[in-house]
């Protein structure tokens, strides 16, 4: 299995990264990809790749940090990007839910961030890692706006939610989409109205990617605990399940559907 959507480089994982990272080449995940959301976090996630042969990185700025940037971070981010082990641009997007930490970003600031974002994608033959959360219209008219700067394939959509309307034009825009532990999770998420079990069903398995947002996102029944690359395979084995498929088929594909995103 390959985690296409970790962050080994936050403070959850600063004491025994090491070790999680053997963990999960011991349990039989054979590459992870780490993922910055600023530039610090996006600097630390090159410095990890570079030690490590199955390690890759994707840098970005996350729609929280959209603010909070400084002057000059394009061109940290690029010079970020162009280092061997970078295969993607990301976390990038737009996020319109409150939380308890951070209030919504300005609209207009997010959008300007991630326009910026999918330009240097484009610029440097990147594909977009993007996160939505309740900004679903918001990301498509960008997309649409700027389809011609999209890579083919594009990249994908992390932590996939939404409704089936949503996923199918998200499909036909050529993403992938990734799913988490919260997959296991009973009922609706706050602010949703479909079950995330449904989108796995309608999602063909080749354009399917597995991550595991560690340390978020703990898929059960390991709920409650920090979450690890490791447990990419306990997602497996839930969208195998849900599909009436084996584990093996689920795996063969989404490593095939990740080499064809990243160019691992």
């Amino acid at each position: 299995m390959i985690d296409v959507h970790c962050h080994l480089n936050f403070h959850a994982f600063e004491k025994d990264y090491e070790k999680v990272i053997n963990s999960a080449y011991d349990a039989g995940v054979t590459k992870i990809i780490n993922v910055g959301t600023k530039i610090d976090s996006s600097q630390k996630a090159v410095e990890l790749a570079r030690n490590y042969e199955n390690l890759f990185a994707i840098v970005g700025v996350h729609p929280h940090h959209a603010d909070k940037i400084e002057s000059g971070w394009e061109a940290e981010l690029e010079k970020l990007a162009k280092d061997t082990k970078v295969v993607g641009i990301g976390e990038c997007g737009m996020d319109y839910y409150r939380y308890k930490s951070n209030d919504i970003v300005d609209p207009k600031v997010q959008k300007e961030i991630f326009i910026k974002q999918i330009e240097l994608a484009y610029k440097l033959k990147l594909p977009l890692q993007i996160h939505n959360r309740h900004a679903g219209k918001d990301i498509l008219d960008i997309i649409i706006n700027h389809k011609s700067y999209l890579s083919d394939p594009p990249g994908m959509f992390h932590c996939m939610s939404g409704d089936i309307d949503f996923l199918k034009k998200v499909l036909d825009l050529g993403f992938y989409v990734g799913f988490d532990g919260n997959i296991t999770y009973k009922g609706i998420a706050p602010g949703e109205n479909t079950e995330l079990k449904d989108l796995v069903k309608y999602a063909p398995l080749d354009r399917i990617v597995t991550e595991t947002d560690s340390p978020f996102l703990t898929p059960q029944p390991k709920r409650g605990s920090r979450n690890m690359p490791e447990n990419v395979i306990i997602i497996g084995r839930f969208i195998a399940q849900i599909n009436g498929l084996t584990l093996g088929q689920v795996e063969e594909q989404t490593t095939k559907n990740a080499h064809n995103v990243f160019k691992l």
